[in-house]
């Protein structure tokens, strides 16, 4: 085969010429790095491939059409709370862990097209459920499950600095195989009003789902109602996959998931 190399005249003109041999190898190894660079461009930090997400990112009225209601989900109630599309300015230190501070209120270090919330209420009482849906251009989608993915691995501890509460036990669930991708993790807050008071341990529980360029972020904590600690969070799978089926009809690129969910 013979290479043809294409090159500017400098006059605006293309001109095409045969390269001698070495330069012929030379060329030949750059393109084969050029190749590995893309395939390393689109790995996560983790060396996960991060994908581009599928379809065009939904506008503020599209995700409150996506949005669980009272009439898609049995034994809740289902009302409005502030979600602004602006990146979290939520801290921590090691500021690494900033991506698992910021998801505990369901929201990411990366500006969205559109962000709105839900927050689901047992009608019998207990726990409630607070959800985020963010839109998110081409590309930042798959990082904001990235970002929370790495982040969770490799912070077991940290400070959310604007408040001043601790988080311990972090821990990075299975993954619970919702939508195109998804994260699930634990941990708990060290609640004190001062640093002289006895700390209250608060369980949180976290589930990131990426489904086409929409992140629906589920969050729930257990504040403890009397001595003792309280029990584990958890996000129950039928609020997950009420929402990512309901979303499925505007986002139609994207899965509801395995019929599994964090224990």
């Amino acid at each position: 085969m013979v290479l043809l190399l294409m090159q500017s005249n400098g006059w605006g003109k293309t001109v095409f010429h045969q390269p001698r041999a070495g330069v012929g190898l030379a060329i030949a190894m750059l393109m084969t790095f050029s190749v590995l660079s893309a395939c390393a461009s689109e790995q996560g930090s983790e060396g996960k491939p991060v994908g581009k997400p599928v379809g065009k990112p939904l506008v503020k009225a599209e995700l409150e059409r996506a949005a669980i209601t009272d009439a898609d989900l049995d034994g809740y109630e289902v009302e409005q709370i502030l979600a602004a599309p602006s990146a979290s300015r939520r801290t921590a230190d090691p500021a690494a862990c900033a991506p698992v501070v910021q998801a505990t209120g369901g929201s990411s270090g990366f500006t969205a097209v559109a962000r709105i919330g839900r927050m689901m209420s047992p009608k019998k009482g207990g726990s409630g459920t607070s959800m985020i849906l963010a839109s998110h251009d081409a590309g930042d989608a798959a990082k904001v499950i990235d970002a929370l993915r790495s982040a969770a691995k490799r912070c077991k501890s940290f400070l959310d600095v604007g408040v001043g509460f601790r988080y311990d036990d972090v821990a990075l669930r299975p993954d619970p195989g919702y939508g195109d991708e998804s994260v699930s993790l634990r941990l708990t807050q060290l609640a004190a009003a001062d640093a002289d008071d006895e700390p209250v341990r608060v369980p949180y529980a976290v589930v990131a789902v990426r489904q086409g360029a929409t992140v629906a972020m589920f969050y729930e904590f257990n504040r403890p109602r009397g001595a003792g600690d309280a029990d584990a969070a958890a996000v129950p799978e039928d609020i997950i996959r009420t929402q990512l089926n309901k979303l499925n009809t505007l986002n139609k690129p994207g899965k509801p998931g395995k019929p599994t969910a964090s224990k």
